[in-house]
């Protein structure tokens, strides 16, 4: 064998040699980012239950995450600490419920002789919306003198019919109002009542101010994380965003951070791909963005959403290699997250101005 031939060969074997670290580099860096095997088994647990209440933990880490003392990344000082996440101020409990002729037509419907529960429920319509928009009737208990829904062993001889005069769907319209005469006045020939029904332009008028309204000040925010180099895959998503507090919804590629009181709306959503979260093997699924929201009028101004929107944003982004971007994935700086800030203190004391106030019954139910 000539030396020319030796070189070949030589030459050869370390081209072959390159290729394949070149190829197995680049493996490593395109496969998914997968949870750590000692913390997979947490990253899975938010599946057991669905949304409960925060339990203190929201910001908390584990073994992995920030230890008590360290310095917690935000956007230019703006930062939640985990501990002060607890002393934010909690929202006093709610004074208005039921019908409100706020956001509601309410006709009053007065029965000739008292009435039982059990007959006002089996007078009841067997639907609770009119067109698109929610129905309900209520009594006015005589022992307690408080307006409920009818209950079984109670008695009644007063009841008001009431259908929401806007939502997310629109204002309510004639037909829709229609159907609510309809389904009232079934109500209260049943039971042997006369109903007073208000004038139906003067209502229509009202649901399309309140629709324009509602309209103009209604916000939802949503921030894109996108992946700087490797994908990430839902169970590396999963448990990072455990660390932060979030657990799984109810949708496939949907995780919640709960809210500081049991039964009202989670305070941020994570979601991504449900295709990726549905995959036989979600390991091996790739999600290169995620996208963080927050339904301002569906939470409490006292609970700083969008500060904690913010924190958990940052967290995510350091934490899994991403950047901050905007639904359509353009980059943000930090400096557009003040402004933001700014806008959304007007609209709370637009809403607060309103009696609609952020995280109110009144506002939970018009912003649905």
């Amino acid at each position: 064998m000539s030396n020319f031939q030796l070189s070949l060969i030589i030459a050869g074997a370390v081209v072959l040699v390159v290729v394949i670290a070149y190829n197995a580099w680049t493996t490593q860096r395109n496969t998914p980012k997968r949870a750590s095997p000692r913390e997979g088994d947490k990253a899975q647990e938010p599946g057991v239950r669905l949304e409960p209440a925060l339990d203190g933990a929201g910001f908390a880490s584990g073994a992995d995450g920030p230890q008590a003392g360290a310095t917690e990344p935000h956007f230019e000082g703006h930062a939640v600490d985990a501990r002060d996440a607890l002393d934010l101020p909690v929202p006093p409990p709610e004074r208005r419920g039921g019908l409100d002729p706020l956001i509601d037509v309410i006709a009053p419907i007065v029965a000739e002789q008292q009435v039982s529960g059990d007959a006002a429920l089996a007078a009841m319509p067997s639907t609770r919306r009119a067109g698109s928009k929610p129905f309900a009737i209520e009594g006015l208990n005589l022992a307690t003198q408080q307006w409920e829904v009818p209950q079984p062993g109670q008695r009644y001889q007063q009841f008001q019919a009431g259908v929401q005069l806007a939502n997310r769907v629109g204002a309510l319209n004639e037909i829709e109002f229609s159907e609510y005469v309809m389904k009232a006045q079934a109500f209260a020939d049943a039971v042997n009542a006369t109903p007073d029904f208000p004038d139906m332009l003067h209502e229509v008028g009202r649901a399309r101010e309140l629709d324009q309204f509602a309209s103009d000040h209604d916000a939802q925010l949503s921030f894109m994380l996108r992946a700087r180099q490797a994908a990430w895959s839902p169970g590396y998503v999963q448990q990072n965003a455990a660390r932060l507090g979030f657990v799984a919804g109810a949708i496939p590629g949907r995780l919640v951070l709960p809210a500081a009181s049991a039964g009202l709306p989670p305070m941020l959503t994570l979601s991504y791909d449900a295709q990726a979260a549905m995959s036989d093997d979600p390991e091996q699924s790739a999600v290169r963005d995620i996208m963080l929201s927050l339904d301002i009028a569906q939470v409490h101004r006292g609970e700083q959403p969008f500060a904690r929107l913010r924190e958990a944003a940052a967290q995510l982004c350091q934490a899994m290699d991403g950047v901050l971007c905007d639904q359509n994935g353009t980059p943000l700086p930090a400096m557009t997250m003040e402004p933001i800030a700014a806008d959304l203190e007007q609209l709370y004391d637009t809403l607060d101005g309103r009696e609609l106030s952020a995280g109110s019954v009144l506002a939970r139910r018009l912003f649905s």
